[in-house]
């Protein structure tokens, strides 16, 4: 994902007339952390912004020529692509308001507290920076169809989105590996749609789910006459996917009949169709996927070890849900917003619903979750899931949340709401359980230290403890 601007990362453009308050100002934000410059005018202004790409604009309304703040105050909307903060005279409070209407982002009266500055300009630049990854991750979902379905913040997600973009571009061979349900063909479609060969097919293989009988006449076609039945020539998924992407998927479950022949076709690219004397040649790209521990397989004797080093590549590993628990709000997100499409109405969780979904253990993983999502979206009434529809359907013996448990505020708050609610409270709930240690804490939670410690700051809990 995006990482946060650091103070040393942060620009600040101060714009004042008085040359006294812009080197203190100076002075006081380069000990904070952050890279400073300034302006007398807006004239100077625009051009300093051509320099110097500012995180942030700290304006007086009252600047020179004409020190006339309804001039100033005009100009805000230029801007505005920043946080910009007034800093105004008492007199001078309604101009103020005003060009907050026109996009400022807060005002700071004269004379200036120096911790209350250190204060605003850091909230400013936080919300900045966090607009931007916003615009830029919106515009990632527009470009790239397959990042919505990777959704997830955790660390693991992140690794996965990375490598996905590197090596999609590529042409190396790629072994998708984890349990089942945990999004594995999503990621092998994701490094097909990202790379050159997205124009050409992507033909998906189960491996385990055709009989082994007739999954080489499936992947190499045949000829007519070939055995009986065979009334016309027919072509195979190797031919059908060549320009593009064959997706084995559970390839630990070809035969080793079959797998003796893949290997000659990834060594020479060529093959025969089954009955057929005339060889055919393909270019594709290979991506496997598999829920077993193939050298476990090699060892045993029921995979290829030779085959096994020739689909493997770069291997791009899956884990359960359970792992990620921090994705599920997102993962939820994207599935009702795709529901909500499907229908044409807008679904929501009651607070009671959305506990249950995060609190619940999800063994299917991924998979498992959207299921559920589905079923119960299915015979939920006037667009809102509840509780009754999950007991209705019977998809667990598990009891409801209590009173108790439920996220504080209105039922049908915002999924985002529900979240963060629920997240403080468990988080309150492990500091107290721990004395305020916070590796004890992130551990009872699931998540990193470093996770924990992010949603401390990002919810303002700073009074949890320090160890």
């Amino acid at each position: 994902m995006f990482s946060a601007i650091t103070p040393a990362q942060a620009r600040i453009l101060i714009v004042d007339d008085e040359p006294a308050f812009r080197l203190l100002a100076e002075r006081f934000l380069q000990q904070q952390g952050y890279q400073v410059a300034a302006a007398a005018n807006l004239e100077e202004t625009r051009s300093k912004l051509q320099q110097f790409d500012a995180d942030l604009i700290l304006l007086d309304l009252a600047l020179p020529p004409a020190f006339d703040p309804a001039h100033t105050l005009a100009a805000v909307p230029e801007f505005s692509s920043r946080p910009v903060i007034i800093l105004t005279g008492h007199a001078e409070r309604e101009l103020a308001l005003q060009a907050i209407a026109q996009g400022a982002w807060d005002f700071i009266a004269k004379p200036i507290d120096p911790e209350l500055l250190a204060v605003v300009v850091k909230r400013a630049i936080t919300k900045h920076q966090l607009e931007k990854e916003l615009s830029q991750l919106k515009q990632g979902l527009q470009q790239h169809s397959f990042l919505p379905k990777l959704a997830g913040h955790s660390r693991h997600m992140e690794t996965v989105r990375t490598l996905v973009q590197r090596i999609a571009p590529t042409e190396v061979r790629v072994l998708v590996t984890g349990p089942s349900g945990t999004g594995k063909e999503v990621i092998s479609r994701a490094l097909h749609e990202l790379s050159p060969r997205s124009g050409k097919a992507f033909v998906s293989v189960h491996c385990g789910a055709i009989p082994a009988e007739l999954l080489e006449s499936e992947l190499f076609g045949y000829v007519k006459g070939a055995f009986t039945g065979a009334d016309k020539d027919r072509q195979g998924l190797l031919k059908l996917a060549d320009g593009g992407t064959l997706f084995l998927d559970e390839i630990g479950e070809m035969p080793l009949a079959m797998q003796v022949k893949l290997l000659r076709v990834l060594q020479e690219g060529t093959f025969y169709p089954v009955g057929g004397r005339e060889q055919q040649k393909i270019d594709i790209r290979l991506v496997s996927a598999t829920n077993a521990n193939l050298p476990d397989l090699v060892k045993q004797g029921k995979f290829r070890e030779d085959l096994y080093y020739r689909i493997k590549g770069v291997t791009i590993e899956t884990v359960a849900l359970d792992e990620r628990r921090e994705d599920i709000p997102l993962l939820i997100q994207f599935f009702l917003e795709q529901l909500s499409q499907q229908y044409g109405l807008k679904l929501q969780l009651e607070s009671a619903a959305i506990s249950w979904f995060l609190q619940k253990h999800w063994p299917g993983n991924v998979r498992e979750l959207k299921n559920t999502l589905e079923s119960v979206a299915a015979i939920a009434q006037q667009g809102v899931i509840r509780v009754a529809d999950i007991q209705l359907l019977h998809l667990e013996h598990q009891s409801t949340p209590t009173d108790s448990e439920l996220l504080p505020g209105s039922d049908l708050s915002s999924l985002d709401e529900q979240v963060k609610a629920l997240e403080i409270r468990l988080i309150q709930q492990a500091m107290a359980q721990h004395r305020g240690n916070k590796s004890q804490a992130s551990r009872i939670l699931g998540i990193s230290r470093q996770g924990l410690l992010k949603k401390i700051e990002r919810y303002g809990l700073t009074d949890l403890g320090d160890e």
